[in-house]
């Protein structure tokens, strides 16, 4: 199906491929072979959401993959409405620019999709610390040599081998990155799907685990506890709703019209599966106290248990692999990121460049110096670091659900094609959600955060997005003096 960008709303496909550099080269299956370590990302939340909640987090996490469902059924939408957008940060900054914004020096409309942008970034980029400091205590686990080491030492170093490798893979091209995500996919979800289906066989399941420990002894429904519930949501959400990155490779599918919402809803359904399965299984299995004497692997614990010790080191290898996966998804997504923002004159134009296999390695690069940063000043904490990371979530999912209510509203953004379309009236239900980030799930996740974490988490998140004021500030100017400089030279001026 052919799907035709209006003029007045951004570039044409062709001249968009010209400038940005990505190239089409993916089908739905690859973009969803890319995702498909997501539900791995239940892994530095396990714990957190068992302490404070027991059992009913089995219910958090279903009902959060269901959440990440109905979002995702407005964000299929915009992402084929607008196919040259790189998911949620493209189609925002494209959906709140002004339409007279080539006259202006500072567009605030941009801003808007910008900051959105730039949340997104705040979620994807600091995964990738959160990832090594898990592989640095599994293997910490199976290695004297290396438990004996500094911790932050052994952090840093993987972070450098594990980050150098990884950007090493990305700069071959996405093509690279899908096929080994289809490697490192099968050689860990499958795997992984079948230790949390043994306890099922080898009787070591047990209901009375979950009846009995539905909600921890000293639950009441006071306000507390209502916030710490909103707080749960975010962390949950960081983990169970982030399979909408497939749709951050629209200009890079081959069909976007079909494409985008085939990848989506084929990774959504194993997110489903997947969350509720290992929540279930290691609680089943281990009972709470057991889960939280392992609160970084519980399913080590479920495969000793069920298959004997050398599963038990099976399973910290395949969890290995499992983060390297999810930081590959992180580099792809944060760099994809910073590179839409760029185009879109939110960032500096340095981020728009790619290199000759269409990959946006400016962003990688700084990604991996964020990262070995972030590995220092959170002192290996990686749930800290997930809970500052999930504040970005809030601000994305508002600022995109909004868009989506301004898309259908909009006039001139009315009458665009939509080949894939939510349901009727779905704007109201997305209007109700981004209201639910914002205020409420915000004031979950600063509530949430210092009371688990203290006050650091929050100062980094809100600090890292106040970085982008200046930032837009100075891309705003380079943007106006490229579109005056165009104008002198009787030239077209650049988006």
């Amino acid at each position: 199906m052919k799907v035709e960008a209006q003029p007045s709303r951004g570039l044409t496909m062709t001249s968009e491929k010209e400038q940005c550099g990505l190239k089409r080269c993916i089908s739905w299956k690859q973009g969803f072979l890319i995702g498909i370590g997501i539900p791995l990302a239940i892994i530095p939340s396990i714990g957190i959401t068992v302490q404070l909640l027991w059992a009913a987090s089995i219910l958090l996490w279903g009902l959060s993959v269901i959440q990440g469902f109905i979002q995702n059924m407005a964000f299929a939408e915009l992402a084929t409405t607008f196919p040259n957008a790189s998911g949620i940060p493209g189609f925002c900054q494209e959906i709140f620019k002004s339409k007279d914004s080539g006259n202006k020096k500072y567009d605030r409309g941009r801003f808007i999709g910008g900051f959105c942008g730039w949340a997104y970034w705040l979620v994807w980029a600091p995964g990738l610390a959160v990832f090594i400091i898990i592989i640095s205590n599994y293997l910490g686990a199976v290695f004297p040599a290396l438990a004996a080491m500094d911790q932050l030492t052994l952090n840093i170093v993987l972070g450098i081998i594990i980050l150098g490798g990884l950007a090493i893979v990305a700069s071959t091209g996405l093509k690279s990155g899908a096929l080994l995500g289809l490697i490192v996919g099968l050689l860990t979800i499958v795997p992984i799907a079948l230790i949390a289906l043994a306890p099922f066989v080898t009787g070591n399941f047990h209901l009375e685990n979950i009846t009995t420990a539905m909600v921890p002894s000293d639950w009441s429904w006071d306000g507390d506890h209502l916030m710490m519930i909103l707080g749960l949501v975010v962390i949950a959400q960081w983990s169970a709703c982030c399979w909408e990155m497939v749709a951050v490779y629209g200009p890079e599918y081959n069909r976007p019209s079909s494409d985008v919402p085939k990848a989506l809803f084929a990774a959504g359904i194993v997110c489903l599966v997947m969350y509720v399965l290992i929540q279930t299984s290691v609680i089943g299995a281990l009972g709470i106290d057991g889960v939280l004497a392992e609160p970084v692997s519980p399913l080590y614990g479920v495969a000793v248990m069920c298959l004997g010790s050398l599963a038990g080191s099976l399973v910290v290898l395949l969890m290995v692999a499992a983060c390297i996966l999810m930081i590959q998804i992180g580099y792809s997504a944060g760099a994809r990121a910073m590179h839409s923002m760029a185009i879109e004159g939110n960032l500096p134009q340095w981020f728009a460049k790619t290199n000759g296999k269409g990959e946006p390695m400016r962003g990688i690069l700084v990604i991996a110096l964020f990262n070995l940063l972030l590995l220092v000043m959170l002192q290996g904490n990686p749930v800290a670091i997930l809970a500052m990371s999930a504040i970005g979530y809030v601000f994305v999912f508002a600022i995109a659900l909004f868009a989506y209510v301004k898309a259908n509203r909009d006039p001139e953004l009315a009458r665009l094609e939509r080949p894939y379309k939510a349901p009727r009236g779905w704007r109201w239900i997305a209007l109700v959600l981004g209201i639910l980030q914002i205020p409420f799930l915000l004031i979950g996740a600063v509530y949430i955060d210092n009371l688990a974490y203290g006050v650091v988490p929050t100062v980094v998140g809100f600090g890292v997005l106040a970085l982008f004021i200046p930032m837009w500030l100075y891309s705003q100017q380079e943007n106006y003096k490229g579109r005056m400089k165009a104008r002198i030279n009787g030239k077209a001026e650049p988006n």
